[in-house]
Protein backbone atom coordinates (compact mmCIF):
# COMPACT_ATOMS: atom_id res chain seq x y z
CA UNK A 1 0.00 0.00 0.00
CA UNK A 2 1.57 3.32 -0.88
CA UNK A 3 0.03 6.51 0.42
CA UNK A 4 0.60 9.60 -2.16
CA UNK A 5 0.87 13.26 -1.25
CA UNK A 6 -2.61 13.75 -1.25
CA UNK A 7 -3.07 11.22 1.62
CA UNK A 8 -4.82 8.69 -0.32
CA UNK A 9 -4.30 5.22 -0.41
CA UNK A 10 -3.10 3.96 -3.52
CA UNK A 11 -3.83 -0.15 -4.53
CA UNK A 12 -0.94 -1.88 -5.84
CA UNK A 13 -1.54 -4.84 -8.29
CA UNK A 14 0.84 -7.05 -6.57
CA UNK A 15 0.09 -9.76 -9.24
CA UNK A 16 1.10 -8.09 -12.50
CA UNK A 17 4.08 -9.85 -14.57
CA UNK A 18 6.42 -8.42 -15.85
CA UNK A 19 7.72 -9.76 -19.29
CA UNK A 20 11.37 -10.42 -19.77
CA UNK A 21 12.68 -9.68 -23.69
CA UNK A 22 14.16 -12.68 -25.00
CA UNK A 23 16.80 -10.98 -26.65
CA UNK A 24 18.40 -9.45 -23.99
CA UNK A 25 19.93 -12.23 -22.63
CA UNK A 26 23.73 -11.87 -21.69
CA UNK A 27 26.13 -12.14 -24.00
CA UNK A 28 29.10 -14.29 -24.34
CA UNK A 29 32.36 -12.16 -23.70
CA UNK A 30 35.43 -13.22 -24.75
CA UNK A 31 37.24 -10.80 -22.61
CA UNK A 32 36.17 -13.29 -19.48
CA UNK A 33 37.30 -16.28 -21.87
CA UNK A 34 40.71 -14.89 -22.28
CA UNK A 35 41.19 -14.18 -19.00
CA UNK A 36 40.03 -17.25 -17.93
CA UNK A 37 42.43 -19.10 -19.65
CA UNK A 38 45.17 -16.75 -18.48
CA UNK A 39 44.40 -17.71 -15.19
CA UNK A 40 44.47 -21.47 -15.31
CA UNK A 41 44.45 -22.80 -18.73
CA UNK A 42 41.28 -25.19 -20.13
CA UNK A 43 39.47 -22.61 -17.87
CA UNK A 44 38.45 -20.31 -21.00
CA UNK A 45 37.15 -23.69 -23.02
CA UNK A 46 35.28 -24.61 -19.87
CA UNK A 47 33.75 -21.03 -20.07
CA UNK A 48 33.28 -21.56 -24.00
CA UNK A 49 31.50 -25.13 -22.85
CA UNK A 50 34.49 -26.40 -24.97
CA UNK A 51 35.10 -29.53 -22.72
CA UNK A 52 36.55 -31.72 -25.10
CA UNK A 53 39.63 -29.11 -25.38
CA UNK A 54 40.75 -29.45 -21.64
CA UNK A 55 42.14 -32.75 -22.16
CA UNK A 56 44.03 -31.84 -25.34
CA UNK A 57 44.90 -28.63 -23.60
CA UNK A 58 46.73 -30.44 -20.46
CA UNK A 59 48.20 -33.87 -22.50
CA UNK A 60 50.38 -30.61 -24.96
CA UNK A 61 52.04 -28.88 -21.73
CA UNK A 62 52.46 -32.46 -20.37
CA UNK A 63 53.93 -33.78 -23.36
CA UNK A 64 56.00 -30.54 -23.64
CA UNK A 65 56.68 -30.04 -19.88
CA UNK A 66 57.90 -34.37 -20.28
CA UNK A 67 60.73 -33.53 -22.50
CA UNK A 68 61.68 -30.21 -20.98
CA UNK A 69 62.70 -32.53 -17.83
CA UNK A 70 64.35 -35.72 -19.77
CA UNK A 71 66.47 -32.82 -22.14
CA UNK A 72 67.67 -31.01 -18.71
CA UNK A 73 68.46 -34.17 -17.15
CA UNK A 74 70.49 -35.66 -20.29
CA UNK A 75 72.34 -31.45 -20.13
CA UNK A 76 72.96 -31.88 -16.45
CA UNK A 77 74.71 -35.44 -17.18
CA UNK A 78 76.76 -34.40 -19.62
CA UNK A 79 77.82 -31.63 -18.35
CA UNK A 80 78.94 -33.05 -14.74
CA UNK A 81 80.47 -35.93 -17.33
CA UNK A 82 83.09 -33.08 -19.02
CA UNK A 83 83.62 -31.19 -16.19
CA UNK A 84 85.03 -34.65 -14.30
CA UNK A 85 86.87 -35.63 -17.45
CA UNK A 86 88.20 -31.87 -17.53
CA UNK A 87 88.94 -31.76 -14.17
CA UNK A 88 90.54 -34.79 -14.35
CA UNK A 89 94.66 -35.26 -14.36
CA UNK A 90 95.72 -36.24 -17.49
CA UNK A 91 98.85 -38.33 -15.64
CA UNK A 92 96.30 -39.00 -12.68
CA UNK A 93 94.16 -42.38 -12.40
CA UNK A 94 91.09 -42.73 -14.81
CA UNK A 95 88.60 -45.21 -14.57
CA UNK A 96 86.46 -46.49 -11.05
CA UNK A 97 89.34 -45.23 -8.96
CA UNK A 98 89.22 -41.43 -9.62
CA UNK A 99 86.34 -39.61 -7.54
CA UNK A 100 85.26 -37.59 -10.28
CA UNK A 101 84.35 -40.30 -13.19
CA UNK A 102 80.43 -39.99 -13.66
CA UNK A 103 81.94 -40.13 -17.52
CA UNK A 104 82.66 -44.18 -17.09
CA UNK A 105 78.79 -44.54 -16.54
CA UNK A 106 78.11 -42.77 -20.28
CA UNK A 107 77.21 -45.22 -23.05
CA UNK A 108 80.17 -45.33 -25.54
CA UNK A 109 82.85 -44.47 -23.10
CA UNK A 110 84.22 -47.93 -23.54
CA UNK A 111 85.24 -46.76 -27.20
CA UNK A 112 87.64 -44.29 -25.65
CA UNK A 113 90.94 -44.62 -24.48
CA UNK A 114 91.73 -42.05 -22.22
CA UNK A 115 95.01 -42.42 -21.65
CA UNK A 116 95.64 -41.40 -25.84
CA UNK A 117 95.51 -37.63 -25.67
CA UNK A 118 93.98 -37.25 -29.01
CA UNK A 119 91.14 -39.77 -27.92
CA UNK A 120 91.11 -37.93 -24.86
CA UNK A 121 89.93 -34.68 -26.79
CA UNK A 122 87.56 -36.08 -29.02
CA UNK A 123 86.16 -37.54 -26.49
CA UNK A 124 85.74 -34.17 -24.14
CA UNK A 125 84.51 -32.40 -28.04
CA UNK A 126 81.89 -35.27 -28.06
CA UNK A 127 80.97 -34.15 -24.19
CA UNK A 128 80.83 -30.93 -24.97
CA UNK A 129 78.67 -31.29 -28.52
CA UNK A 130 75.72 -33.77 -26.43
CA UNK A 131 75.72 -30.76 -23.98
CA UNK A 132 75.55 -28.26 -26.08
CA UNK A 133 72.42 -30.42 -28.18
CA UNK A 134 70.93 -31.42 -24.73
CA UNK A 135 71.19 -27.74 -23.61
CA UNK A 136 69.66 -26.19 -26.91
CA UNK A 137 66.65 -28.54 -26.97
CA UNK A 138 65.80 -27.92 -23.20
CA UNK A 139 65.86 -24.09 -24.30
CA UNK A 140 63.58 -24.81 -27.65
CA UNK A 141 61.08 -26.73 -25.72
CA UNK A 142 60.84 -23.73 -23.28
CA UNK A 143 59.68 -21.51 -25.55
CA UNK A 144 57.41 -24.09 -27.26
CA UNK A 145 55.71 -24.29 -23.36
CA UNK A 146 55.30 -20.60 -23.78
CA UNK A 147 53.78 -20.51 -27.26
CA UNK A 148 51.51 -23.16 -26.35
CA UNK A 149 50.34 -21.03 -23.12
CA UNK A 150 49.58 -18.32 -25.98
CA UNK A 151 47.82 -20.75 -28.11
CA UNK A 152 45.50 -21.76 -25.46
CA UNK A 153 44.40 -17.90 -24.77
CA UNK A 154 44.26 -17.48 -28.07
CA UNK A 155 42.15 -20.76 -28.74
CA UNK A 156 39.98 -19.39 -25.75
CA UNK A 157 39.61 -15.95 -27.67
CA UNK A 158 38.34 -16.37 -30.86
CA UNK A 159 35.94 -19.33 -29.67
CA UNK A 160 34.73 -17.10 -27.46
CA UNK A 161 34.35 -14.22 -30.51
CA UNK A 162 32.39 -17.37 -32.43
CA UNK A 163 30.57 -18.66 -29.68
CA UNK A 164 27.27 -16.49 -30.89
CA UNK A 165 28.15 -16.92 -34.47
CA UNK A 166 24.89 -17.55 -36.68
CA UNK A 167 25.13 -20.84 -38.60
CA UNK A 168 21.49 -21.19 -39.50
CA UNK A 169 20.25 -22.76 -42.69
CA UNK A 170 20.17 -19.54 -44.74
CA UNK A 171 23.63 -19.47 -45.31
CA UNK A 172 24.44 -21.09 -48.73
CA UNK A 173 26.75 -20.41 -51.54
CA UNK A 174 25.66 -21.11 -54.82
CA UNK A 175 27.68 -20.84 -58.18
CA UNK A 176 26.92 -21.64 -61.95
CA UNK A 177 28.00 -21.44 -65.17
CA UNK A 178 27.08 -17.95 -66.95
CA UNK A 179 27.23 -15.95 -70.59
CA UNK A 180 27.40 -12.37 -70.93
CA UNK A 181 27.64 -10.25 -74.12
CA UNK A 182 30.36 -7.45 -73.90
CA UNK A 183 30.99 -5.54 -77.10
CA UNK A 184 29.49 -7.99 -79.31
CA UNK A 185 31.50 -10.52 -77.79
CA UNK A 186 30.74 -13.81 -75.99
CA UNK A 187 32.27 -13.84 -72.11
CA UNK A 188 31.76 -16.81 -70.24
CA UNK A 189 32.30 -17.07 -66.66
CA UNK A 190 31.06 -18.39 -63.38
CA UNK A 191 28.25 -16.68 -61.31
CA UNK A 192 28.18 -17.14 -57.59
CA UNK A 193 25.59 -16.00 -55.31
CA UNK A 194 26.34 -15.68 -51.57
CA UNK A 195 23.04 -16.01 -49.22
CA UNK A 196 23.33 -15.19 -45.44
Amino acid sequence: MVINSNGQNIDIDSTRIVEVDAQATVKHSPRKATIYSAILPGLGQAYNKKYWKIPLVYAGFAGIGYFIHWNNDNYKIMKTAYSDVVDSEPDGPFGEDDPTNSYIYLRGYEYYNLYNVTERSNFKTNLSKQQNYYRRNRDLLIISFVGFYGLNIIDASVDAHLFDFDMSEDLSFNWQPTMQTFNSQTIYGINCTFTF
